[in-house]
């Protein structure tokens, strides 16, 4: 059998099922590598070794599974609580209560019989895109040691590229599930806004947010999705989808007639030419694939104003959070963070507004444009992975913060390698609640694509 470690969740599952092999080797063999291998990768803050194999010993030990998930060990980006475990949010000790009881998103996973193996780094109050975190140090890619693996949950993308867990949690405000998935090789899924609960875990902007997996498939994105979605009544954020479950199906045999819709406003953010390369790649396929190109204009729609705009919101959102902590435990907080919860703290309320409506109008435009596509493609960043020692580039979530905006869902899965050896991403984008619909297709790209994530080059990993 392939290294216990190198099952996807899916195949792990079915070993499971058959008895082939029992969840406590499989969390033992994870915690191995962790011990092994994260002092350089750095993905973990918290390991939470004791419970998790306690966890594994409950799940080989119930008569019957409790689904697909039971057994299979994963984390969590370190903003999501966790009932006695201290939720740093990526920032220094502020001496707050350990959580007494668990988010949500990690409630319905403890029922499905997850085994959790500690809290992952990231960039720190989730406000950035590199994981460069001044308390709990960088998180390097492991295609590369000195290149960031992307943010804010960074941690999550090294943690599930490095095989340190068999999937991860992370958040996604503007791009920061998307981006590390496609730094690192991996698909990550951003849901419709509400359909995942956010209570219970530390806020960047109330009505940016969304909580999303990260795998190494996209069949696994499903089966993750299916344990987490659900509404919670006690959210004011939360919505109950139209037809929950079942986010796992299989991927269509073609993609006959599927109108993918490109954005011409996305021509003005500043590409690489290895990413280009790769998008234009990605098209072919599609349409080798049955699909249909559509070019789409969005109207009164600039990527960078509008990204601009979503920093400033979230900025603003965050300064009200932190208040208080800012005032009774300064020294958690870095001089960057700091400076930018005090830029939005003094924002004028005009140009706040001005902000909100140009969020809004971004939302309403990329929503209506399902009007005439099925889905919209687009790589997941404007670059590939870069060195933490170069300057970080400004239109990082140029790409993936509309799908925000419109509270749509959003996936990013592997297309391929850059010359240079570091993963491409494909974004493809669905009117809201389209989860099932959208997974299936990129479930069809990844079969024709014939993309798994390779063994990790020698980097010292």
């Amino acid at each position: 059998m392939t290294g216990l470690t190198e099952l996807s969740v899916r195949d792990a599952a079915t070993a499971l099922a058959a008895g082939d092999i029992t969840s406590r080797a499989l969390a033992q063999a994870y915690l191995d590598r962790i011990a092994a291998i994260d002092g350089d990768v750095n993905a973990y803050i918290t390991v939470t070794a004791e419970t998790a194999l306690a966890q594994a010993d409950e799940s080989d030990a119930r008569a019957a599974r409790l689904g697909p998930l039971d057994g299979v060990p994963i984390a969590l980006k370190d903003n999501i609580d966790v009932a006695g475990v201290t939720t740093t949010n990526g920032m220094g000790p502020r001496n707050h209560p350990v959580p007494a009881t668990d988010a949500p998103v990690v409630a319905r996973l403890r029922a499905a019989g997850a085994v959790l193996l500690g809290k992952l780094n990231m960039h720190e109050g989730a406000l950035g895109a590199t994981t460069d975190n001044a308390h709990h140090g960088r998180a390097q890619n492991p295609w590369a040691r000195g290149v960031t693996p992307g943010g804010s949950s960074g941690g999550s993308g090294a943690a599930v590229a490095a095989r340190l867990c068999a999937a991860a949690l992370g958040t996604d405000t503007m791009g920061s599930v998307r981006l590390p998935a496609a730094y690192c090789g991996v698909a990550g899924l951003k849901p419709t806004f509400g359909l995942v609960s956010t209570r219970g875990v530390a806020p960047l902007s109330w009505r940016l947010d969304h909580v999303g997996p990260l795998c190494r498939t996209v069949a696994d994105l499903g089966l993750m999705l299916d344990a987490m979605a659900g509404h919670d009544p006690d959210s004011m954020e939360s919505v109950a989808a139209p037809d929950a479950g079942g986010y796992a199906a299989e991927a269509p045999h073609n993609l006959t007639d599927v109108r993918v819709g490109v954005i011409a406003n996305f021509d003005t953010v500043e590409i690489s030419a290895d990413v280009l390369h790769g998008f234009q790649a990605a098209l072919a396929r599609l349409e080798s694939m049955g699909a249909r190109e559509q070019r789409l204009t969005l109207p009164d729609y600039d990527p960078s104003l509008a990204r601009r705009a979503g920093l400033l919101v979230s900025e603003a959102e965050a300064a009200v959070f932190h208040e208080p902590d800012l005032a009774d435990h300064p020294a958690a907080f870095s001089d960057t963070f700091r400076s930018m919860l005090a830029y939005g703290r003094d924002v004028k309320g005009d140009r706040l507004v001005k902000a909100e409506r140009t969020v809004q109008h971004a939302g309403f435009a990329l929503r209506r444009a399902f009007d005439e596509v099925d889905v919209i493609a687009a790589p997941t960043t404007p670059q590939t992975a870069f060195p933490f020692d170069q300057p970080v580039p400004a239109n990082q979530a140029d790409l993936t913060a509309p799908a925000n905006f419109a509270g749509c869902p959003a996936v990013s899965l592997p297309c391929g390698v850059s010359e240079s050896g570091l993963p491409l991403g494909l974004q493809l984008i669905g009117p809201p609640f389209s989860e099932r619909y959208l997974l299936g297709l990129a479930m069809a790209f990844e079969a024709a694509c014939g993309y798994h994530l390779p063994p990790l080059p020698a980097a010292g990993f």
